[in-house]
């Protein structure tokens, strides 16, 4: 912990780190082969440029622990909403249904996070899991027990309590409640020779030495063992690489598990990524598109009157949608930060349809009122193009001006803003131009098929 706390101090980044001696934030587990150190960076102002970037920061720290040879230094990040998962990585945990030894689980998920590191869609995948650790094995002599008259399990939870902790009992103190809990002083359980000094009681009230009871073995193995849903297990951190989403991570899991985990293994999500696999699982979101997009077609045609004209507006959005997420992939292909499909851009796309929508129904509106005062077909789309035309650029400026800040910005929230603004920034763009294109050919298609099938429209009198 001081080598490492050494490194910490030298990151021209940090405001200030707590350590955390006994417990593993990753592993979730309270012992003394673990640590936590808790590092805060200083504000986004005061550390300007790319090469200040978290990522880039603990990726220099991790490299510069590497010459700590006596531990394993993971940094990651501390988790986006409290309470769902210990960091922001995909939390993976494997699990042993038919109780094999835990070396060949071990063996079999190594094998597995090897494969698993291979696939472009995650940066790094490992498990805090080893039996490398090293403990004392604890002998009872039940035979001298049950000739001083004590049972094994006595001697056990004597052994406990003082090198582990007891619960006695609760007080209130400012009308709160705490725990008491009852252990031996650290100075006095440092070594095998301490159980000279515990004493547990025997036939007639007397008291012996613990030693006398047991014996210890110093052995390597694991610290503890896990258990998930009744199975033996192994948590799994994931980091997703630069450009891929969670659900690219979930499934390269789901291939790489099928292709090398033998038959009695499964696989379960825990904390936040549990939340998103069954939110993907569902059908819902789906269903709700394809309602929305009823209503909007139902809506269209009794503004319009027509079954056949609404296809002139819902048919032109693809294109902008394309421009979106076709100027994400590329940023995503030149490694920007954050330009992947994610909640933010989404966000973006239902404004960018709703902009190009709108666009769409006052062109295909202007071509329907003149083609009612008896302009042809051609020649109202033509001039429902000309006269939106200065209203539609004034709209797409206005509205990349406004983007352009949110795509250069830094600062805390830059990778949502960028994904945001770039998506609705080169959605609109793009949209914008076939619109002007697209939707007077799509108005002449189906303006036709409605006067062929639901007869001609009626002329106006001006």
């Amino acid at each position: 912990m001081k080598k490492i706390e050494e490194k910490i101090k030298k990151i021209p980044e940090l405001e200030s780190y707590a350590a955390v001696s006994g417990f593993g934030m990753i592993a979730n587990s309270s012992a003394s082969c673990y640590a936590t150190l808790i590092v805060r960076l200083k504000n986004w102002n005061d550390r300007p440029g790319m090469n200040h970037n978290i990522e880039l920061v603990y990726t220099r720290f991790a490299m510069d622990c590497m010459e700590i040879k006596n531990a394993t230094v993971i940094p990651f990040q501390m988790p986006q909403v409290p309470g769902y998962g210990t960091s922001s990585s995909v939390s993976l945990v494997l699990q042993d249904t038919k109780d094999r030894p835990m070396s060949e689980f071990n063996e079999d998920a190594t094998r597995f996070l090897a494969k698993l590191n291979e696939r472009p869609e995650i940066m790094m995948g490992l498990s805090t899991y080893s039996e490398r650790f090293p403990k004392y094995q604890v002998s009872v002599d039940a035979t001298q027990c049950d000739r001083s008259g004590v049972s094994p399990a006595d001697v056990l939870n004597t052994l406990g309590a003082y090198c582990g902790a007891s619960y006695v009992g609760n007080y209130n103190q400012f009308g709160k409640v705490y725990r008491i809990m009852a252990n031996a002083s650290p100075e006095y359980r440092l070594d095998p020779s301490s159980l000279n000094n515990i004493f547990v009681r025997v036939r007639g009230g007397k008291m012996s030495p613990i030693s006398q009871f047991v014996s210890l073995k110093e052995v390597v193995g694991s610290a503890s063992v896990e258990h998930f849903n009744l199975f033996q297990s192994i948590t799994c951190s994931i980091m997703t690489a630069g450009g891929f989403s969670e659900g690219d991570a979930h499934k390269a899991i789901a291939e790489v598990f099928k292709e090398t985990m033998p038959s009695g293994y499964s696989y379960e999500y825990s904390g936040m990524s549990r939340e998103v696999e069954e939110t993907s699982g569902s059908n819902a979101t789906a269903l709700i598109y394809v309602i929305c997009a009823i209503l909007i077609y139902l809506i269209l045609a009794s503004l319009y009157n027509s079954w056949f004209t609404p296809w002139a507006v819902l048919l032109s959005l693809p294109f902008g949608l394309m421009g979106s997420f076709g100027a994400t992939w590329a940023a995503a292909a030149l490694m920007l930060p954050g330009m992947e499909n994610n909640i933010y851009l989404q966000t973006g796309v239902i404004m960018l349809i709703g902009l190009l929508a709108k666009t769409a129904i006052l062109i295909t509106e202007y071509a329907s009122e003149r083609r009612a005062q008896g302009m042809s077909i051609r020649d109202a789309a033509f001039a429902a193009c000309e006269e939106r035309l200065r209203p539609i650029l004034m709209t797409v400026v206005t509205m990349i001006a406004g983007m352009i800040p949110l795509i250069i910005a830094g600062g805390a929230g830059a990778n949502g803003n960028r994904a945001l603004a770039l998506g609705v920034t080169a959605g609109m763009a793009v949209g914008t131009l076939a619109l002007l294109f697209v939707v007077p050919a799509f108005f002449i298609v189906f303006q036709k098929l409605h006067e062929r099938f639901q007869g001609e429209v009626k002329k106006e009198i001006v």
